[in-house]
């Protein structure tokens, strides 16, 4: 093929130019996009971080942790109160909803009470279901507000269905608007129980079941006979920790709504907080197991009072609204087995100022 001014293009060369034409195609067509984008304009209706509610009260219809110690997964409630600019108190309690769903270790020791303590292969010592509390408050030792930029998405109340799903939002970009921090010094307390799988542990610390002895030293066996096999005998047992922590974190608060010439209002009303904390715990204590009767201590199986975790919470300066929250850490435990990760979601959470005051006039 031959082009103008000369040029020739032999067949190779042409799959050349497609290849190029082909790859570069949607660049283009995004860039001429990008250049038909509209511009918006916007009035800003508030911005105000230091005014935000004051209570907030969740219910967590489902978390999740990953606990060496014990997998489980369940509901909880969780509270915060923030006293204007001084210090902000949170409160949180969680469980699992039964053994089945989901308390790994005490379902475990529930089964083998079931299927084996007939035949002397179970120790009968009732499991502890998981249960958290907690605590705790921070001292705001910075509490201040800079100017920042904030991203809010376009929306209509005709972007529904199938035509919302299937397009890709446009944003407002470097919306001015004020972003409080807070830095804060934590301080709180712990308290949480649960069933563990002792066997684990002890595999871990390179200790046997003989290590486990009663008062009079009487060993605790390793196997039972079971219709002409021989079986190994899982221990399980109950643990308790009071814990208490002291660390730092940094908040983040927005509490911002516009106004859009083509769009409907938006808001920007996040709280966010990560947080570190060093855990220690003055009481950790690991129930006696018992077998066929008899008490056998578990004090040869060690234990490990000191503990760390990150994590980052977060939710929204709404009457209505929802929040989330993870950990990840070493939780004061059986030596070996601290590392937990955790994912919690409440949902509805209740925001309010706690200021039902009205003015009142005489006629």
């Amino acid at each position: 093929m031959k082009f103008p001014f000369g040029h020739n293009l032999d067949r190779s060369s042409m799959k050349s130019v497609l290849f190029w034409l082909v790859l570069f195609f949607p660049l283009l067509v995004t860039a001429q996009a990008q250049k038909e984008k509209p511009t918006v304009t916007f009035e800003q209706l508030y911005d105000e971080p230091y005014s935000i509610n004051k209570l907030f009260v969740g219910f967590q219809p489902l978390y999740g942790e990953v606990f060496a110690t014990n997998v489980n997964s369940g509901f909880g409630i969780e509270a915060s109160y923030y006293q204007k600019d001084k210090f902000d108190i949170k409160a949180n309690f969680r469980k699992t909803y039964s053994a089945e769903f989901f308390d790994y270790n005490r379902n475990a020791s529930l089964k083998d009470q079931v299927n084996y303590t007939g035949v002397n292969g179970a120790v009968s010592d009732k499991p502890t279901a998981f249960a958290y509390y907690e605590i705790g408050g921070t001292y705001h030792i910075k509490d201040f507000d800079q100017d920042s930029k904030t991203k809010m998405v376009l929306y209509k109340k005709t972007f529904k269905g199938d035509r919302w799903s299937s397009m890709v939002p446009l944003q407002a970009d470097n919306i001015p608007c004020k972003v409080r921090k807070i830095y804060g010094a934590r301080l709180g307390a712990i308290a949480w129980s649960s069933t563990t799988d002792l066997s684990r542990a002890m595999v871990k610390q390179n200790l046997t079941n003989a290590d486990l002895k009663t008062a009079a030293g009487k060993s605790l066996v390793s196997t039972y006979p079971y219709f002409g096999q021989t079986r190994d005998l899982n221990v399980f047992g109950n643990i308790h920790a009071t814990n208490v922590y002291v660390g730092g974190s940094m908040t983040w608060i927005r509490n911002l709504a516009v106004s859009f010439d083509k769009y409907d209002d938006s808001v920007d009303d996040g709280i966010m907080t990560v947080f570190l904390d060093l855990i220690v715990a003055p009481q950790l204590s690991l129930d006696g197991v018992t077998y066929q009767g008899e008490q056998y201590s578990t004090k040869a199986i060690k234990t490990n009072s000191i503990g760390f975790r990150a994590g980052i919470d977060g939710k929204f300066n709404r009457t209505l609204s929802w929040s989330y929250g993870g950990e990840i850490g070493s939780r004061p435990s059986v030596k070996g087995m601290g590392f937990y990760a955790l994912i919690k979601i409440a949902f509805p959470l209740f925001g309010t100022d706690l200021n039902n005051k009205v003015e009142s006039f005489g006629k």
